[in-house]
């Protein structure tokens, strides 16, 4: 049986059982050959932009012969995928920027599936506000923290648009982009956790430019207050923090 990670674990976890699943971006392919070992899925299409990573997943597949179950693809983003093909699509372990070009330029094969599953490495704030405009529907949130790195990650239901948007003022809806709506109203231990740090990241950083005099730092130092001013007001209104 493969070991995965406490991140690679939660993902597999948003898998829903007996789906195809295709893996954008499948590194190692450890993904599907968790899922696969575990009787979870039927099958799966591992896809990678880059032949190094495709090779490093073929050995691993075949290492565990999971050849016949697992195909293989070179492929950037869903190019290489075609509509109906599987009913999960999971997009994790790259920057936002990267990921927002996928959803984009892959809209139409990736709305034919069930459901959606992404963990962005950054700019996560873009990837959900992305969400929010196209009217997908982010049901579930989850967030893992593992040496030393939190992951925030989120499961779409695709299928029914015309999510119920919230009614927030322009400050709500910058907090629930930062820091997820869902993972703000559960109370998540993990982002709680996150936000303390994060709220003493920015209290350096703005103890550093305020010995700088350039213009600069002033410009970064409002950006910075900004910044510190949503994580507060997310702990004062989930947590009574601050």
């Amino acid at each position: 049986m493969i070991k995965i990670s406490k991140r690679l674990h939660a993902l597999a976890d948003m898998i829903t059982e007996g789906s195809v699943l295709a893996d954008v971006g499948t590194d190692h392919g450890y993904v599907p050959i968790y899922l696969l070992q575990t009787d979870k899925i039927p099958g799966a299409i591992a896809m990678d932009i880059g032949k190094g990573p495709l090779l490093r997943a073929k050995e691993h597949v075949e290492a565990f012969g999971l050849g016949d179950y697992i195909t293989l693809r070179l492929s950037d983003g869903v190019s290489a995928l075609s509509a109906g093909e599987a009913a999960s699509v999971l997009i994790a372990g790259m920057g936002g920027g990267v990921m927002l070009h996928i959803l984009e330029e892959g809209e139409e094969v990736i709305a034919s599936a069930k459901e959606l599953i992404l963990q962005p490495q950054s700019e996560i704030e873009r990837v959900r506000k992305y969400l929010y405009q196209k009217e997908y529907i982010i049901d579930r949130e989850d967030m893992v923290f593992e040496e030393g790195k939190y992951y925030p990650m989120m499961h779409i239901c695709l299928g029914r648009r015309k999510q119920k948007i919230p009614v927030c003022s322009g400050e709500e809806w910058q907090i629930i982009y930062r820091y997820g709506e869902k993972l703000l109203q559960e109370k998540n231990p993990i982002l709680h956790q996150y936000l303390l740090y994060r709220i003493g990241q920015y209290e350096k950083i703005l103890l550093n430019l305020s010995k700088q005099q350039k213009e600069t730092a002033e410009k970064r130092r409002a950006e910075i207050i900004t910044e510190l001013q949503y994580a507060k007001k997310a702990l004062k209104d989930n947590w009574e923090v601050y």
